[in-house]
């Protein structure tokens, strides 16, 4: 399987979950409770820190709607040429730096919030996620689009 093939797979899958996140007060109640269910293993789903959708909360907070969000990027890039995303196919070390300089911003508000020093609104706690989240579809891009990638 090629590694295009691969990426493709994973930003069909990223788009689809976040899909049922952000759709999971609407869906059927069944199908609801197991995407609420996989969304409370991964997530502490606070009320007070998640959108909600038709009145209802979506199946994880803010903070990790925009991690999906980040990683339905993968979706856009999917249909570029492998060129566009190479330079986040590196050593290992850089790559750690580039997904840790994404994951500043996100870090930084987790740590004023358990400061105490201020409580940043669901806007800003998905932004820092999309970073993070775009940052780690770059480097999943980049490591399937390299020629003989997972063949």
């Amino acid at each position: 399987m090629s590694g295009r093939v691969v990426v493709a797979a994973l930003a069909a899958c990223s788009v689809a979950w976040f899909a049922l996140v952000v759709l999971a007060p609407d869906l059927p109640p069944a199908l609801a409770a197991v995407v609420y269910g996989i969304g409370g293993v991964v997530c502490h789903q606070q009320p007070g820190r998640s959108f909600h959708w038709h009145g209802a909360q979506l199946a994880v907070c803010a903070r990790c709607t925009g991690l999906y969000l980040g990683a339905c990027a993968s979706a856009i890039l999917v249909p570029l040429p492998p060129s566009f995303y190479a330079g986040w196919s590196a050593p290992p070390e850089r790559i750690a730096w580039r997904l840790g300089l994404a994951a500043l911003p996100l870090a930084a508000t987790v740590a004023v919030e358990w400061l105490g020093v201020w409580a940043p609104s669901a806007m800003v706690r998905a932004g820092t996620g999309v970073l993070l989240g775009g940052a780690g579809a770059l480097v999943v891009a980049a490591a399937f689009g390299r020629p003989n990638a997972a063949q």
